[in-house]
């Protein structure tokens, strides 16, 4: 989960990439960066951090230009190097910066191609440097002096080829334009939109709808699976299908808990599709505990707000805000190591005590992942006066790790991995815990557009749309991902990574 965003104006496009990343940091809080192309020259600054603290005024005066791209990150498995930050650069051919949301399932056969046969050297642990230099090897064997749009497609027809997994991805090509794609699948959101100026049409393609409106941009489309979009210099916009045999296949997870509700993602509204979550839920509820005692309905603070609302409405009971969340505080399920998580949940919430004080509470969530969060919020709950406290989930149940781009923990740091519902309720601590069906779930976003036909569930089902991922993959996987793992690589990274950022014209 990163956030993407690339323009091609008539002006400087600086302070528009800086605010559509503003707009997108809930897609990334580790890390930022920025690059834009001037007279053909690009300027590039990245740096963990969050976007308002990467970027100072300094900075800003020197990333002059027409066009850029910019990157929130965070970190996919789980380190949090700034030399893993976005975009990346290769000088050749013309000198293409690239920023990219999700992750290649064959990477490693990749790199040692990039090595053995196309000679090309990898910095750093991050896949989307290997999807880089994939593209510009595929480029460079075109052995054009100046790319045309037909010679761009090309080239990204062979990385679809060679690569498989979930990635949406947008690249400046220096001097010449930027270029957008998303994987044959379709599983990462990427979106383009336009608006007209007095000095004509400028474009913009985003991870999210809601940067478009942001800015004052009209939302044209999303980009079909496989599809590519190539904007020049001159702000001619080009497109063209780069997959042999793509498919619709977005991931679920964005509805549920990743996007913004405000967002529109493949024609689907986000908000809407998280209000008939909330319907759905409150149906189950009704049909298992029809003799509910449930005095009042609470949100977990955000995303679970909106399912939350619609839930309380149907079931005809009372809505109230009972945790105040303290907005500086990160998304928990990101961060390194379970020590952490648990003290920033503490940090996040606070209860309100007379929406708690004696009455029979049901917290609703949109997810529950490790479980961790949830305990200590039901343990507040109980703190802050609860009677009972239930609890539900307007997602299934979490059971097996994502490939494509969320940083999910390991299987067996799941709290839904080989569990029951009711072993679950008896860890967190809920008098009773339910789950939204996964049949509601997909008919909640599939309402919002009836011609996709399938939705890449993974995360619970432990179904795999790319047909690529096996135990040997989940087990590299898990070493790579457990909490033991991402700490020794955070003590890694804090010892030997000097905290470089980036900046050509004056490096400090």
């Amino acid at each position: 989960m990163c956030g993407i965003v690339g323009i091609v104006a008539k002006s400087n496009v600086n302070q528009a990439l800086y605010d559509a990343l503003t707009v997108l940091q809930h897609r990334g809080q580790d890390a930022a960066g920025m690059v834009t192309c001037h007279e053909g020259r690009f300027a590039l600054r990245k740096d963990n951090g969050l976007v308002r603290d990467v970027f100072r005024q300094r900075h800003m005066e020197r990333l002059v230009g027409n066009m850029g791209i910019g990157h929130v990150r965070y970190p996919t498995a789980g380190g949090a190097s700034s030399s893993e930050s976005q975009p990346f650069y290769v000088n050749s051919p013309y000198g293409i910066t690239l920023a990219h949301n999700g992750n290649l399932t064959n990477v490693e056969s990749i790199k040692k191609e990039l090595f053995t046969s196309d000679l090309r050297h990898i910095n750093t642990n991050s896949d989307s440097e290997v999807l880089l230099n994939v593209f510009a090897h595929e480029l460079h064997r075109l052995g054009k002096l100046q790319p045309a749009p037909e010679d761009i497609f090309t080239a990204i027809k062979e990385v679809h080829k060679r690569c498989r997994g979930g990635y949406a991805v947008i690249s400046m090509i220096t001097g010449y334009g930027i270029v957008g794609f998303r994987d044959p699948n379709g599983i990462r959101p990427i979106v383009f939109g336009k608006r007209t100026t007095g000095k004509g049409t400028e474009y913009m393609i985003a991870s999210e709808s809601v940067a478009l409106s942001a800015l004052g941009f009209t939302l044209v489309r999303d980009l079909e699976p496989g599809e590519a979009i190539y904007i020049d210099v001159d702000g001619n916009l080009h497109s063209q299908q780069c997959a042999e045999n793509p498919q619709l296949v977005p991931c679920i997870f964005e509805h549920v808990y990743l996007a913004r509700p405000d967002s529109i993602i493949d024609n689907i509204s986000v908000y809407k599709a998280r209000l008939r979550m909330g319907e759905k839920l409150a149906e189950k509820i009704l049909r298992e505990y029809p003799d509910n005692d449930i005095d009042v309905v609470i949100p977990i603070p955000d995303t679970s707000r909106t399912s939350a609302l619609q839930l309380a409405y149907r079931l005809g009971v009372k809505f109230r805000e009972g945790f105040i969340k303290n907005r500086y505080i990160g998304r928990t399920f990101i961060m390194p190591g379970q020590s952490q998580r648990k003290k920033s949940v503490k940090q996040k919430l606070n209860a309100i005590d007379l929406e708690f004080k004696g009455k029979n509470v049901l917290l609703v969530d949109d997810s529950i992942v490790r479980g961790t969060t949830c305990k200590q919020i039901i343990d507040m709950a109980r703190e802050a006066g609860a009677n009972r406290v239930y609890f539900a989930s307007a997602s299934p149940a979490v059971r097996y790790p994502n490939v494509y781009g969320i940083d999910m923990p390991t299987a067996e740091e799941l709290i839904g991995h080989n569990r029951t519902d009711e072993e679950v309720a008896k860890i967190i601590g809920a008098d009773w815990l339910i789950y939204q069906n996964l049949e509601d779930l997909l008919d909640c976003a599939l309402e919002g557009n009836a011609n996709i036909k399938k939705f890449e569930c993974s995360v619970f089902n432990g179904e795999y749309v790319t047909g690529d991922i096996d135990q040997d993959y989940l087990d590299r996987l898990e070493a790579q991902r457990s909490d033991a793992a991402k700490i020794v690589r955070h003590r890694s990274d804090t010892v030997y990574d000097d905290n470089i950022a980036i900046d050509l014209h004056n490096n400090k």
